[in-house]
């Protein structure tokens, strides 16, 4: 049985995509989206932002639909970046990039662009974010001024490898998820 997300704001408001029933697939809720764009209002509009582990796609065509410039989703199941494809398809967003591919690969390189808001929202329980934010961090993949959200258990500490530079702008915990929206500062 497959669900569905519904975008929340912008063009494409009242939209329902649907999303492949998959183990570890977790959507982000209405409630944790809507006080993250809250955040984000002022600078989503025209930013380039990144989608680190995809999913459902829910954070990423939030964003395309609120104003983004360009979204780029990264998704390692294939049959899940497949349902990305077709849901990109539906809206006819040509801004939205589509990658099947291992977030760490994809980003175990030099920056092809730089990018002004990132989503780190990975499958729980598996340690992935230290990782991510490494290469995101040392392959120049951020803009000087960038916002970082991550969402993450409640029971995950991330204060041991957050880098000096990114200062916690805003947070909050919604039952067993803890989200953090950080801002970079150059070094």
């Amino acid at each position: 049985m497959n669900g569905s997300i519904r975008i929340i704001g912008g063009k494409w408001r009242g939209r329902k995509l649907s999303v492949l029933d998959k183990q570890g697939l977790r959507p982000t809720t209405d409630r944790v989206k809507e006080t993250l764009y809250n955040w984000l209002m002022p600078i989503i509009q025209n930013s380039n932002c990144l989608d680190c582990f995809s999913g459902s796609g829910s954070l990423g065509f939030e964003a395309a639909s609120r104003g983004a410039q360009s979204v780029t989703l990264l998704e390692k199941d294939k049959q899940v970046a497949n349902q990305l494809k077709k849901n990109k398809q539906l809206i006819a967003s040509d801004n939205i990039d589509i990658y099947a591919t291992d977030t760490f690969q994809w980003l175990d390189k030099p920056a092809q662009k730089q990018f002004d808001v990132v989503f780190i929202d990975p499958p729980f329980h598996q340690s992935l974010i230290e990782k991510t934010i490494t290469l995101l961090e040392n392959n120049l993949w951020l803009n000087s001024s960038a916002y970082i959200y991550i969402e993450c258990e409640t029971t995950h500490d991330l204060t041991s490898y957050i880098p000096s530079n990114w200062y916690l702008h805003r947070e909050k915990t919604a039952g067993q998820v803890h989200s953090y929206l950080f801002i970079r500062e150059d070094k």
